[in-house]
């Protein structure tokens, strides 16, 4: 499959620059991928498409402050340094700019108290550097580090945790999982009332995730590790689901990568953590996943051959052309899918 299969015209206009003032009242394109109908909906009303013994599937990660702006300590020349993984120890993976300021052995400082050395290059042109500081790194970042945002919105952000979803929980991400930003507390209480299941697990969200696509055929794209978790607990909770015949719906590509990361045969998963590597576009068959809650995606982006991969590619781009059609709002902060 070529890169340009994937390409589609979205109006600049139509890029969220802010978040909804509401985090439930955000538009919800409902897509029958069987019958290929399309629904126009509000968030709020995605209770309206769960029964009692449905699992939802989070991504708890949470989004710490990954963007550090240094300077060298030879010349003083401005560094940025973008977190992406923990490896072990005071040792991460980031991106630096610009790289060619961070060969082996630079030291970069971010003030008395924090400062790191770069120890190697990666792969995808990234560093490892080994981070240095008086104090606990963690809370040095709450005070040094800037929560980063996508390059395509360009307004400041006013509230920091609109960027975080509202059981965002474990740290380590440096993009939110953008699908459950539209979750309220009130509408997860309301939807375990009704007797819909709520699962947990972590992927934290790295450069494989927003990684542009540089190859022209999509087979030849190598996917960048990240981190995922899934406990004891969510793996139980979603095999019993799938021992009685209910459905299993992920919130967000991130979910949809991890549960499938740790299945090794279809509709059963077992507890497991690690890294993932997992490419999924159409061709793909998927081991555990009913349907999927999801935002609109980039042109030519892994995500966007991600749900080409789940419903097919035809309905997801009449789908996309129609949320063009009627304006809906792209992105991250942008309007929501539920494809079932």
């Amino acid at each position: 499959m070529l890169l340009s299969d994937f390409d589609y015209d979205l109006p600049e206009e139509l890029i969220a620059q802010t978040p909804c003032e509401l985090r439930d009242h955000s538009r919800l394109l409902v897509v029958d991928k069987k019958d290929e109908t399309l629904e126009h909906k509000r968030f709020y009303n995605l209770k309206e498409y769960l029964v009692p013994g449905d699992t939802l599937i989070f991504n708890d990660t949470r989004v710490i402050p990954a963007r550090l702006v240094g300077s060298k300590a030879e010349t003083g020349g401005k560094v940025e340094v973008f977190l992406l993984a923990r490896q072990t120890g005071d040792e991460w993976e980031v991106l630096v700019k610009p790289g060619k300021k961070a060969r082996v052995g630079t030291v970069i400082e971010f003030g008395d108290e924090l400062s790191c050395e770069v120890m190697s290059n990666t792969d995808f042109g990234g560093r490892i550097v080994k981070f240095h500081f008086n104090g606990i790194f963690e809370e040095i970042l709450d005070r040094l580090g800037q929560t980063p945002l996508p390059p395509y919105i360009k307004q400041t952000l006013e509230d920091k945790e609109r960027y975080q979803t509202v059981y965002a929980r474990e740290r380590g991400s440096a993009a939110a999982p953008t699908a459950g930003l539209h979750f309220t507390k009130e509408m997860l209480e309301e939807i375990k009332a009704m007797g819909v299941n709520l699962g947990f697990i972590t992927l934290h969200v790295g450069l494989g995730t927003f990684r542009p696509v540089n190859v022209d055929k999509i087979e030849d794209h190598v996917m960048h590790r990240e981190y995922y978790c899934v406990p004891e607990e969510t793996s139980e909770l979603i095999n019993e689901t799938k021992q009685r015949g209910g459905r299993v719906i992920a919130v967000g590509t991130t979910a949809i990568r991890t549960l499938e990361s740790a299945s090794k045969k279809k509709n059963h998963i077992e507890k497991a953590s690690g890294w993932t590597e997992i490419f999924i576009y159409p061709g793909y068959e998927f081991k555990i996943i009913d349907a999927i809650i999801t935002n609109f995606h980039l042109p030519k982006s892994t995500l966007l051959m991600l749900i080409s991969a789940f419903a097919k590619k035809e309905v997801v781009f009449k789908a996309y052309e129609e949320a063009v059609k009627e304006k809906y709002r792209f992105f991250s902060f942008g309007d929501a899918m539920l494809i079932k």
